[in-house]
């Protein structure tokens, strides 16, 4: 569909947007662009919501307040909803009766974007190998945009877009979910339990992440994870597959040989792509994002630029990000780390065993494997958040528990002062929380922001 097309059938036609948040301003902007009659619906109020005075102007309708998803206009004929709400609350699926369509800003753009599209989605290290693949292809120079659950919402650049052009974005499980679209390149990095809180189990979670191939046509490639074991079994649910290992010598796909990223093809080395001592960024789960963005680039993208890539890019911020070094301890900030498998990833970066902050917000994932790992790699676990009881037992419940330092403490100020008074010379304290933010913060860019802060602001 064309952007002509779709304001063809827009015109006039009252269209509702569920979650006045940092994806749908943009939405409804082009919405009222395209001449269609919108309907805003948020649970906050007028003062709460941010660009509420400049919505206003574009004369759309507000539905605000707790009640406001008691029902959704009869007459709309669309419903965008965010990311963030079920697409089975009561008001969508009546909606969805009456014959409207329940869709989103992103599945929109899919509909509309003429550019190849490059998506990731996975667990962890989703945004590491989407800035990687994006910071390639411009390399290579194309014209080229970041969007999705990275960078900024796309649906008013659609416009600009040629056909030429790369579209790289981020997907999470939330935006997945009812998405009827696949991009021409799919990576899933890996699925670990994550997101259990809003997902009804994990298998709706597996399915969600499934959506971003199960709509694929035969052009293109699916990358996937051969370490993973969903991610493998994926591979017989699509045709044009392939794999990446960090663990073992694939037949086909990328893997490692003796420090080396090198591409398989018939069970013989056909080339080495890049040796990962070049891999500016630390940690072997970065090595394996490498893998991934390569295998997704491959088509596009030379090794030289691959291999220069490795060398200058720094990496993302809140991703095992290098603070500073005061009284000869290196402070590192990981707050992405919202769950137990991206806070092993980090801790297994490092060769020492390191102080721990950890603990938030409870998505109800398991940290009964958490508690080995812990007691592994960390030298003093620091909690702090709802979750600290449960992670605290898991640790001692562990079969490798020797008696860890384990303080508890009750804000978050107090717990990095507690790592710093623990810390000694050569020590690290590693901000990496094993659970979301939502307890204390925001999201965990205000998280990893807030520990920067306090570290920073720290004098010998």
């Amino acid at each position: 569909m064309t952007v002509q097309e779709f304001k063809k059938e827009v015109e006039g036609k009252t269209v509702a947007v569920v979650g006045i948040g940092v994806s749908n301003i943009p939405l409804i902007r082009f919405l009222v662009q395209c001449g269609a009659r919108v309907i805003a619906y948020d649970r906050r109020r007028a003062e709460q919501l941010e660009g509420y005075e400049e919505l206003q102007k574009l004369g759309i309708s507000f539905v605000l307040g707790e009640n406001y998803l008691d029902s959704i206009a009869i007459e709309a004929v669309k419903v965008f909803k965010t990311p963030g709400i079920r697409f089975d609350v009561p008001a969508l699926q009546e909606a969805a009766k009456r014959g409207a369509e329940i869709t989103s800003e992103m599945e929109l753009f899919f509909q509309l974007c003429p550019a190849k599209i490059l998506a990731v989605t996975g667990s962890d290290g989703k945004t590491t190998t989407t800035s990687l693949i994006y910071d390639m292809l411009t390399r290579a120079g194309y014209t080229c945009y970041l969007g999705g659950n990275i960078g900024h919402p796309l649906i008013e650049e659609v416009e600009n877009i040629c056909a030429e052009d790369m579209v790289v974005v981020e997907l999470s499980s939330f935006q997945l979910h009812t998405m009827k679209q696949s991009p021409y390149i799919a990576v899933v990095t890996n699925v670990t339990p994550n997101h259990l809180d809003w997902h009804k189990n994990f298998d709706e979670y597996v399915q969600a992440k499934k959506a971003i191939f199960v709509n694929k046509k035969d052009e293109g490639k699916v990358v996937l994870n051969f370490d993973n074991d969903v991610t493998r079994n994926f591979a017989k649910e699509t045709a044009g597959s392939v794999f990446f290992s960090s663990k073992q010598q694939l037949q086909n796909g990328f893997c490692l040989a003796d420090g080396k990223i090198v591409k398989m093809e018939d069970n013989k080395m056909q080339r080495v792509v890049l040796e990962t001592k070049d891999i500016y960024i630390p940690g072997l789960h970065n090595v394996e994002n490498y893998m991934a963005a390569i295998a997704a680039v491959e088509e596009f993208v030379s090794d030289d630029i691959v291999q220069t890539t490795a060398r200058e890019f720094k990496g993302v911020p809140h991703r095992i990000e290098f603070v500073r070094e005061l009284d000869g301890v290196r402070y590192y900030n990981d707050s992405i780390a919202s769950s137990p498998a991206r806070t092993t990833a980090g801790l297994q970066s490092f060769s020492q065993k390191v102080i721990l902050i950890a603990g938030g917000y409870d998505k109800k994932i398991p940290f009964d494997d958490f508690g080995n790992v812990v007691n592994e790699h960390v030298k003093s676990l620091v909690l702090v958040g709802v979750t600290s009881e449960k992670i605290e037992t898991a640790v001692k419940n562990a079969e490798n528990y020797c008696g860890l330092p384990i303080y508890l403490c009750s804000e978050f100020k107090e717990a990095i002062d507690k790592a710093r008074e623990v810390a000694k010379e050569g020590d690290i304290v590693l901000l990496s929380p094993a659970c979301a933010s939502f307890d204390l913060f925001k999201n965990f860019e205000v998280r990893g922001n807030t520990f920067k802060e306090i570290v920073l602001a720290y004098h010998s």
